[in-house]
Parts: C-alpha cells; sequence; structure tokens
C-alpha cells in the first residue's frame, strides 16, 4: 500500500483561482497564491467543492476506455497491433514484479490516492466543527460525491485483485512505517464498504440531480447493482470456484480474499436482482419498451447512436440516446478523444491500435437470429450479408462503406484489408488494399486481423480522424448495463419469463428477433452471448469471463483473423482503380488462427491479478493473490 503523507498539507488549485495581493514589506510571510491550506479550504464552500472536483480526477480521460491500449485486448474482442504491451498477461505469465500491461484503471496506487482523496473529504464534510459550510444540501451533495468516489476506487479494487486493504480514514504523516501497514480484508468485507458507501451517497443526495459530468442518483444504483452481480457470481462463490480452480495449491487458505466462505449464493442474486431493478424502476433507457424488433437498418441506427451518447453531429444519429448512459467521461476541446486515430484504419491515416478479433465478428449472429458458421457455405460466401445489425455499427470489415477518404485510388470509400486482382498495365496484378499492412501508408499500424474498430467512432464524415478529435463520451455506467444485470439475476434464480422479457427489449431495439427459449442453462448461455455483443469494447468483457468462470473457454482462445482475396469472374475484369464489387469479384474468406503476434494461454491464477511486489515491500501485511510469487 502506497505511503500515505501527512493531511494537513497545502491544496494546489488551478491558476484560475489564484487570487491577488497588495504589495507587502513582508515578502518573507506570504501565502501562496496557487494553494490553499487544509483549514482554508473546508471553510470555503467554493473551495471545498473544488476539492471534490479535483476528486474526479479518477475518471480523467487516461482512465477511460479510450485509451491507447484497450482493455479489449486483453480478451477476446481484439488484438494490440503494436507493442507487445499484453503479451504476458494474455499467456499467464504476469507476476508481482511484472504485471504486464499497466491499464491506469486498475493502478493499485491511483485507487488508493483516490481513495485518500475521498477519506479527507469525507472526515471534514461530515464533522461540523471541521468545516464552515451552512448550506447542509451543498455540504451533503459533496459529501455524497465523495462517498461515491470511493467506492468507486474499492469496486475497481475488488474486481482485480479480490480482497484489499479497508482504508476509511486519512493519516498523519508519521516516521513509523507500521502505521500504515494493515491486511488485506476479505472479499466480502469489501462488497459490504462499497454498499455501505452507496446506500450513504444515496440518502445524501436525496434525488438531486447534478450538473453533467458528474453523479446523479442512478449512477451510484448502478455502481451498487454492479457490485451485487459481481458478488454473487461463481468467481466468488467459494464452492463454484474451487470446483473449478483446483491447480492452485495456496487458493484454499486465501479463499476468504477472493470470494464468499459462507451465505447463500442464491440470497446474493436475490440482492443483485433488487439492486438492478431499483435501476430500472428510476429511469427507462432509450427504446426499451419496443414489443417488436426494428428493422435492420434502425437496429444499427440505435445502438450507434447509444454508442455516440449525444457527442456526435452525424447525420441520422438520435441525440437522445445519450439516454441510456447513466455516467460518463465527456470530453471538451483541450481534452477531446483520440479513439478514432487510435484506432481507425491506416488507410485513413490512423493507427489501427486495437483490432477485432475473428473470435468476436464470428459471435455475431445471422439476422435471423441463428449462428453464423463458417461451415455453412451460404455463410462463407458473403460472412458479412444479413449479420446482426450491431456488427455494423461495430466493426470495419473488408467492402464496408466509410467516411470520405480523399484519395483517388479509392472513390468509392470502402473498407480495403484484402488482396485484389486489377489489371494494370494491361495485366492482371494481384494489389493489396489500401487499409493492410502491404497498402501505401504506415504498414505497422495495417490490420492483422483483416479487421478495425467501427463502435466510438464519430461517422460524421466532416471529422477526420487522423486529425480532428472527436467528442464521444465513454460510458462508465449505462442503463443497459443495469438491465442485464436484472436479467441475469433472475435467470440464475429461475424467473425465465422476466429474463426473456428484458432480453428481448434489448434485442428488439438492436432490430434482432426474440428468443424463445424456456430452459435455463440455454437462456443462460443466450444471455451471455447478448452482454457479450451489446457491450463489445466497454470493458465488460474482462470481468464477466473471470466472474462466470469461463476464462479458459473464451479469452483463453488463439486469436482468429480472416484473409480476403477477390479473383475476377469469368469474362470480368477492373483496371486500375479497385472497388469492392461482387458482380464483378469472386470473393474468398478464409479463417485461420493467428498465433505469430500473441500465442494466446490461459492460467488459473490470472482469474485474479497479482499485487505489485512494490506494495508486498512497503506493506509486509498484504498477501499475494494464489499462483504468484512475490
Amino acid at each position: 500500500m502506497k505511503k500515505l503523507i501527512k493531511n494537513k498539507f497545502l491544496y494546489m488549485l488551478p491558476a484560475v483561482f489564484l487570487f491577488t495581493t497588495g504589495c507587502s514589506t513582508d515578502f518573507l510571510n506570504v501565502e501562496p497564491r496557487n494553494a490553499f491550506s487544509d483549514a482554508t479550504t473546508w471553510q470555503d464552500p467554493v473551495l471545498a467543492e473544488k476539492f471534490v472536483s479535483d476528486i474526479y480526477n479518477v475518471f480523467e480521460a487516461s482512465n477511460s476506455g479510450f485509451t491507447e491500449q484497450m482493455q479489449a485486448s486483453a480478451t477476446d474482442e481484439s488484438l494490440w497491433n503494436h507493442t507487445d504491451a499484453f503479451l504476458l498477461l494474455n499467456s499467464g505469465n504476469i507476476n508481482g514484479a511484472n504485471q504486464g500491461w499497466g491499464g491506469t484503471s486498475r493502478w493499485w496506487e491511483r485507487m488508493y490516492t483516490y481513495i485518500r482523496f475521498s477519506n479527507i473529504a469525507i472526515e471534514r464534510l461530515a464533522d461540523d466543527t471541521k468545516n464552515s459550510i451552512s448550506d447542509r444540501q451543498v455540504k451533503n451533495e459533496l459529501l455524497a460525491q465523495s462517498y461515491f468516489i470511493r467506492a468507486y476506487c474499492y469496486h475497481q479494487l475488488l474486481r482485480y485483485y479480490g480482497g484489499v486493504p479497508l482504508i476509511t480514514q486519512s493519516y498523519e504523516y508519521s516516521e513509523d512505517p507500521t502505521i500504515y501497514a494493515k491486511e488485506r480484508g476479505s472479499y466480502e468485507a469489501g462488497i459490504n464498504q462499497i454498499v455501505q458507501d452507496c446506500d450513504e451517497a444515496i440518502k445524501l443526495l436525496n434525488g438531486k440531480v447534478l450538473e453533467k459530468g458528474r453523479i446523479n442518483p442512478m449512477t451510484i444504483l448502478a455502481l451498487k447493482a454492479r457490485t451485487l452481480i459481481y458478488a454473487a457470481s461463481d468467481l466468488h462463490d467459494q464452492t463454484k470456484l474451487t470446483a473449478k480452480v483446483k491447480d492452485l495449491g495456496d487458493l484454499a487458505e486465501k479463499l476468504p480474499l477472493l470470494a464468499y466462505t459462507s451465505g447463500s449464493q442464491q440470497e446474493r442474486y436475490r440482492a443483485a436482482q433488487a439492486a438492478a431493478k431499483a435501476v430500472l424502476d428510476a429511469g427507462t433507457g432509450y427504446k426499451l419498451d419496443l414489443t417488436k424488433p426494428e428493422t435492420p437498418e434502425q437496429g444499427a441506427q440505435n445502438y450507434k447512436s447509444i454508442a455516440m451518447g449525444g457527442g456526435s453531429k452525424a447525420p441520422g444519429i438520435d441525440a437522445k440516446a445519450a439516454s441510456d448512459i447513466l455516467y460518463a467521461r465527456y470530453f471538451i476541446t483541450e481534452q477531446s478523444s483520440t479513439h478514432a486515430r487510435d484506432n481507425g484504419p491506416n488507410g485513413y491515416n490512423n493507427w489501427g491500435g486495437n483490432q477485432p478479433i475473428g473470435l468476436l465478428v464470428d459471435d455475431y449472429e445471422m439476422i435471423d437470429g441463428t449462428k453464423f458458421d463458417w461451415n455453412n457455405a451460404v455463410h462463407k460466401s458473403n460472412p458479412y450479408k444479413n449479420r446482426d445489425p450491431r456488427f455494423y455499427a461495430s466493426i470495419l470489415y473488408d467492402g464496408a462503406d466509410w467516411k470520405p477518404r480523399n484519395n483517388p485510388s479509392d472513390p468509392a470509400n470502402q473498407i480495403q484489408t484484402g488482396k485484389y486482382d486489377l489489371i494494370i498495365n494491361g495485366k492482371v496484378s494481384r494489389v493489396a488494399g489500401l487499409d493492410t499492412k502491404e497498402g501505401p501508408k504506415e504498414a505497422h499500424n495495417g490490420t492483422w486481423t483483416g479487421y478495425y474498430i467501427h463502435k466510438f467512432i464519430d461517422p460524421d464524415p466532416s471529422i477526420i480522424d487522423a486529425q480532428a478529435r472527436q467528442f464521444v463520451p465513454w460510458p462508465y455506467f449505462r442503463y443497459t448495463e443495469a438491465v442485464f444485470n436484472y436479467v441475469e439475476a433472475s435467470i440464475e434464480l429461475g424467473e425465465i419469463e422476466t429474463a426473456k422479457l428484458w432480453l428481448n427489449r434489448i434485442r428488439f431495439r438492436a432490430g434482432m428477433p426474440a428468443i424463445t427459449a424456456t430452459d435455463q442453462n440455454t437462456l443462460r448461455n443466450i444471455y451471455r452471448h447478448e452482454r457479450r455483443i451489446e457491450m463489445a469494447y466497454e470493458e465488460q468483457r474482462f470481468f464477466d469471463t473471470r466472474r462466470w468462470l469461463i476464462a479458459d473457454e473464451t479469452i483463453g482462445r488463439k486469436v482468429t483473423i480472416v484473409n480476403v482475396t477477390a479473383t475476377f469472374k469469368p469474362g470480368k475484369s477492373l483496371a486500375n482503380i479497385y472497388k469492392h464489387d461482387e458482380s464483378i469479384y469472386d470473393y474468398q474468406y478464409v479463417p485461420q488462427e493467428f498465433n505469430t503476434k500473441e500465442n494466446r494461454v490461459w492460467k488459473n491464477q490470472v482469474y485474479f491479478l497479482p499485487l505489485s511486489r512494490d506494495e508486498i515491500r512497503k506493506n509486509p501485511l498484504l498477501v499475494q493473490n494464489p499462483g504468484y510469487v512475490e
């Protein structure tokens, strides 16, 4: 655990809050003009509000999902194109000395930094003798936000590591390092702390909706609902966990850190269901009152509009879809998102960073609700036809229409990830598409997999991804996720009809047909598939596969890609400039394993991540997670 500094410090504030002073002969005894003491801060409601606003930096841009190295590349959603940042994690070779990918959202030190700030705010605001804020509503709103952020930080820690030290007070500075040594709390204790903080935040906020970018009552309810569905999951049930994971010799002695060792899993699902239902009752989401499927075209547009979250001016995007967002990171001119540049096709001068893999692409159903199958001759001959409408709003594939390329080599503005016959100088030549590694632009940014990400990239044709930044928000919590949590708990409780009702509402919005299954296990698998598709690239899959204890069957699989080639049909040809045209070309799509970049292997210790060796050395009371050495 990070060593905590003295709490009576100067709080640094932005230059906009500097105060000017007159001349003084006592120039050796002046207050800093860019910092405020602990005492001063809590006597002024404006400064107190600025302190709490600073705690929101836990949600800064680099802690959203729009990081250059997306968490999706630690799952069966995508492959990181460039360095070997995910190699150790995806082959199960991380340890306390080398944790592999360093996604900022899971940094131990970072979460405890903001837990400390939250603790300071709670201590100063909850005790009327430690502040001079007379407006009770203002004080309660600041307290609610502080409790929520502390709960969020512990939520992040628990879902990566299991039980952690529960620090609910700030510390005075001491030369004695043992003051800061604290054992890890049980997983159950961590869940109880999060729920307690959420309940306190809800009570204090008392239905008040704060300004955009801050929490609201539904944000708090959503965090509680997610926390409880995680807590009810198989990963955190002692019996289910030990039945699945049998190869970690030190698991039994560390079970309290990772799972409930008593109580009823069914009762935990009952609590999770109630928490999710509270979210559903508090709002309506977006287009979740449909009784039949939308058209495929409208389904794709609905999904794309939800992903835009009100941050796009593209034609056809429905700004009202932002109602699905319960809490998000919003971007402004100075800190707008580079997600499109980081992940767009290299033929558009983008970086192609996190590339969809065949495992995800192949999981999108056909429009009639049947599974896609490469062994089906009709599917294989045209694999991107008649798929789940969400596919077309999530994946850029060979031949997909895209933005104006402003390149005379592609007046059709289509994604080119294959190799094609073309008449050049009177001869048939095989040319590489503009968006491949063999294309004319930045080979290192080209696709390995045959695909690029579409989701969360603003389709506005006026935005040139490589140059202009976009304003699409990152959704930390969505109403739809709460619906999924409610569905999951209902399935596990045997309430099949309730689960299907809500699951079909999500599918209808996407233009997909109703689910009719009545068997619990069948519906469980359908639900897990539906959540995978709807929540793709939203930092859900990493945790879902673990908490369902199916990581070996899912994210542990080998990466798959597709190779696309196009040859002239008899009597047909095209000269000089290629375009996707099924009247001219026969297209061949060949799926295959791809182990050159990463040879993925699942190892059971990676159900939980290792604690840093440095943190254990700072705090010798910390116990490492099962299967790891320091």
